[in-house]
């Protein structure tokens, strides 16, 4: 469960724009200063989200907005976010300085993951073409159709359960300045119904020529994905790559050992997994010397046994 919220994000501290019934203070931030975050409670809320914007957009120079957050929307456990869409893609001239936007960051107590309903989230991305970094959160409704955006440099999707259609969006997309791709796959429990069939144009990287940072995590075909992985064209161009998360067993890492060679790698994150001493062993000899920061820790991996010797392993982000 995703417990806190963030305290900066875009390299700037995060300020929470008052709720409904609270002070606004005399003196409110510089306008390009911060993250604002922009919510409402999640549930039984006075005030929708869209009437929370208005009175930011009251008191905030929108112009001025570098980075934006949004929280929790009215009842989001069974409301899509079509009215937080509407507000921002009808203000869009006003926030043409925009270049970062977090579309979900919600709590566990606010909402559990799997329970975000989303939307056509790429609606955003048409709006704000100038925008560098965008994360969601939540798969339940996500849609991502194939857009191309020429100025996006980061894109985050963070679920408990990621729909195949999406990842064939993502696929399908052109994002010829995004440096880092980073995919919470989740379990089929959840709507993460992909298969590493369905992640092959992303590892190929014809429509990501400047990704350097690939993070396909949390999910429960990791050691699917980890092959996939291992004869990937992308490799060769990346600087970090993330597989973390997720159910990795030695099978996985046996198959990355098997592939092409990753010392050109900066970082390699496999944490959260299910390997045996053996195989983390032969990870840091092949890796470490080559100066390749690793993480192969599994502190957090969780695995119960049934008492007909069934195994369950699980991903460590899911409802």
């Amino acid at each position: 469960m995703i417990s806190s919220h963030q305290e900066t994000h875009f390299g700037l501290p995060v300020f929470e724009f008052p709720r409904h019934g609270e002070e606004v203070p005399p003196e409110l931030p510089d306008a390009g200063a911060v993250t604002w975050r922009i919510s409402v409670a999640s549930y039984d809320s006075e005030e929708k989200w869209a009437e929370a914007f208005e009175r930011f957009r009251a008191a905030v120079e929108l112009k001025r907005v570098t980075s934006l957050i949004v929280g929790a929307w009215e009842e989001p456990y069974e409301t899509s976010p079509r009215g937080v869409i509407d507000a921002l893609v009808g203000a869009r001239e006003e926030l043409g300085a925009l270049r970062s936007l977090f579309l979900g960051e919600i709590t566990g107590e606010e909402c559990e993951i799997s329970w975000i309903t989303q939307g056509t989230v790429t609606e955003l991305l048409d709006a704000f073409p100038r925008l560098r970094d965008f994360t969601v959160r939540g798969g339940s409704g996500l849609e991502f159709p194939p857009v191309r955006h020429e100025a996006l440099v980061t894109l985050t999707i963070e679920t408990g359960g990621l729909p195949r259609e999406v990842v064939q969006g993502v696929a399908a997309s052109d994002f010829p300045a995004l440096e880092e791709l980073v995919l919470w796959l989740g379990t089929s429990e959840y709507g993460g119904d992909c298969e590493a069939a369905d992640v092959a144009p992303i590892l190929a990287g014809a429509r990501l020529p400047a990704l350097r940072r690939l993070a396909l995590c949390n999910s429960e075909i990791q050691n699917e994905i980890a092959a996939a992985t291992a004869t990937a064209p992308v490799v060769a161009q990346l600087r970090d790559l993330d597989l973390s998360m997720g159910v990795l067993t030695d099978e996985g890492a046996a198959a990355l050992l098997a592939g092409q060679p990753l010392t050109h790698l900066a970082s390699l994150d496999l944490s959260h997994n299910y390997l045996s001493d053996e195989l983390r062993e032969r990870l840091r000899q092949e890796l470490e010397p080559a100066g390749v920061a690793l993480d192969v820790d599994a502190d957090d991996a969780e695995e119960y046994d049934e008492d007909d010797g069934a195994v369950w392993r699980y991903v460590a982000v899911s409802e």
